[in-house]
């Protein structure tokens, strides 16, 4: 028996006999389990190309390989993704984000394995990104793959999506809740009754599997150094806003230099990119890959933190109690061009880990400054690894706007679980700090400028959702300035709408006239042939331009008061009306379509 018969014949055995809901559970734990192997794949493959280019490093004095592998490591992967995958693979949440609010929840099948060889080429070779994004790309497109191949309701695949990012982070961090969280705050999916469960399903069932391919240590080897003491808060308090800050500069520099790239071309992109990240890593080793080699030396309590300088230029002052400042202030400034560079010259990663990096290193230079400065035997003492972990917590939550990802990520990550209420502190601060001057993440204010993002206010979403060219109507009838009255009524006799568009020879809109406005001339024939359609034409109340946003189009009707809108292009030519009771039915369709009842 072919595969398409028995593919039919599951596909009818499962309509007839499970619910809905139960196949949408189903898909769900599979989602978890082929996550988590993805999260391993890419965990092994990265680990695997570091080891075996690494492996040999000298610890003493500078080495100059770092000026070759990551420019390496860029351009193998730069040219898979232009001649092999020839798609766009980059910007793995913000693809998410684009997916669910204008592709129908549709990723492409490539997307399942296509950022795993790409990213864990870049960053095994040294690139200054992270494997998160893309692993979470990834996961996405196993949901929604998945759910296509199980002929999943429309409605249900923006959920299955959702697993499929839950699943890709509780895999690769081990952490089932962050999953669970990342979701609602980031990708901005509504909880219901129903939909948890499956989100649940899946952020355990990735993070269990975690657990026996990987181990069930955490992440990062995190020594709590002194108990958390409320005499500390003023500080918490302040770190929380420096974090802040540093996610506003991390943030504004990003899509600064991310638009210079973006006017290059493509091996121009490759030149400056791959220049500035070589330099930037023989300079300041830790920027190499991922990081979170640095993160375990701050946080994990050993007082080994020097040995950062190992393999750089510094390492003969290691020995001098400021270097370590002035190393890592260094790294905490230049980190965003290191990470811009990389992506931008063709590499393929995410900001996940570079923004616990950032925060890791915010945290300890904060509390490093404050033990150490002329005023520490008047304040209280901060442990440094403690501050470096409520620092990874702050900056994660400010460059996504995800204050609960951010604080339950590091609690899991580490297990510090006793911090979790400074964590949250820190979070919340560096969240209202950045919220005053970005109110997007780095994720979604391109799509929110072009008013392409999915919110928790429902009725915005819906009306994201909808599809502006199913809103046009045709059934207008067309009239020419010059006409007559007479020549109008008799339009006016065969057609079915009560408003009529009023164009030139090349379409272009100039007016309209409307039934009401020429009743008490319309019946009168001794004025058939004195009057032109210019002499009684109106212009319209407002127009609707092409790629508005609905809500700018639903602001146009409500200023207005008007039933009917003409929609017209760049060149101001005539395509239609958009009416009041069309949007609402869409708007009804949409919401049915796309949304899960409780």
């Amino acid at each position: 028996m072919s595969f398409e018969k028995l593919y039919n014949n599951f596909l009818v055995w499962k309509t007839q006999n499970l619910k809905e809901k139960q196949v949408v559970l189903c898909v769900s734990f599979l989602i978890g389990i082929f996550t988590a192997l993805a999260a391993l794949i890419l965990k092994t493959l990265i680990h695997f190309i570091q080891h075996i280019l690494t492996s040999n490093f000298l610890t003493q004095g500078a080495n100059y390989v770092y000026l070759i592998y990551p420019a390496a490591g860029i351009l193998i992967a730069g040219l898979f993704v232009k001649y092999i995958v020839k798609d766009d693979i980059g910007h793995g949440v913000t693809k998410i984000l684009y997916a669910i609010s204008q592709k129908k929840s549709f990723i492409k099948l490539h997307n399942v394995y296509t950022s795993i060889i790409a990213s864990s080429i870049t960053i095994g070779f040294g690139g200054s990104v992270g494997a998160e994004a893309p692993i979470v790309l990834t996961g996405s497109a196993i949901g929604s793959n998945l759910g296509r191949f199980f002929k999943v309701e429309q409605k249900y695949l923006m959920l299955l999506i959702g697993c499929g990012a839950a699943g890709a982070i509780a895999g690769i961090f081990k952490a089932p809740i962050a999953g669970l969280v990342f979701v609602v705050e980031v990708l901005m999916l509504d909880l219901t009754t129903f939909t948890v469960l499956p989100l649940l399903v899946t952020s355990v069932t990735a993070a269990t599997l975690s657990y026996l391919t990987m181990g069930t240590t955490a992440m990062f080897s995190y020594a709590h150094a002194d108990a958390f003491l409320f005499e500390r808060i003023p500080f918490v308090i302040l770190l929380g806003i420096f974090c802040g800050l540093v996610s506003l500069y991390f943030t504004r520099a990003m899509n600064g230099i991310e638009n210079i790239f973006r006017k290059l071309s493509y091996w121009k992109k490759f030149a400056l990119g791959a220049s500035v990240l070589s330099i930037l890593i023989f300079l300041l080793p830790p920027l190499y890959g991922e990081g979170y080699d640095t993160i375990n030396t701050l946080i994990n309590g050993a007082k080994g933190y020097n040995a950062l300088l190992d393999n750089s230029m510094f390492f003969q002052f290691k020995d001098y109690r400021w270097t370590i400042i002035l190393f890592l202030g260094g790294i905490l400034l230049m980190k965003v061009f290191a990470s811009s560079s990389t992506n931008g010259a063709g590499g393929t990663g995410g900001i996940f880990a570079p923004s616990l990096f950032l925060g890791c290193i915010a945290g300890f230079i904060f509390s490093f400054i404050i033990n150490h400065s002329r005023l520490s035997g008047y304040l209280p003492f901060l442990p440094e690894e403690n501050f470096a972990l409520m620092g990874m917590a702050g900056v994660m939550a400010g460059v996504m706007h995800a204050p609960l990802t951010g604080t339950f990520l590091i609690a899991e990550l580490t297990g510090g679980y006793e911090l979790l209420l400074p964590l949250m502190i820190v979070s919340v601060c560096s969240f209202v700090v950045i919220k005053l001057f970005e109110p997007h993440s780095i994720y979604s204010m391109r799509l929110a400028k072009k008013g392409e993002l999915i919110t928790h206010q429902k009725d915005k979403a819906v009306l994201t959702l909808m599809d502006i060219e199913k809103l046009i109507e045709f059934n207008f009838q067309k009239i020419r300035p010059d006409m007559t009255l007479g020549d109008l009524v008799k339009i006016i006799s065969r057609s079915p709408r009560n408003i009529f568009p009023v164009v030139d020879n090349q379409d272009r809109l100039l007016g309209i006239v409307l039934i009401d406005n020429i009743r008490n001339i319309m019946f009168r024939p001794e004025l058939y042939n004195r009057f032109k359609v210019s002499r009684v034409m109106t212009s319209p109340p407002a127009t609707i331009k092409v790629g508005m946003t609905m809500e700018s189009i639903m602001r146009s009707f409500d200023d207005t008061k008007a039933w009917n809108l003409p929609v017209v292009d760049e060149k101001d030519t005539y395509l239609g009306f958009i009416s009041k009771s069309n949007i609402l039915d869409v708007y009804r369709e949409v919401l049915a379509e796309n949304f899960v009842e409780e």
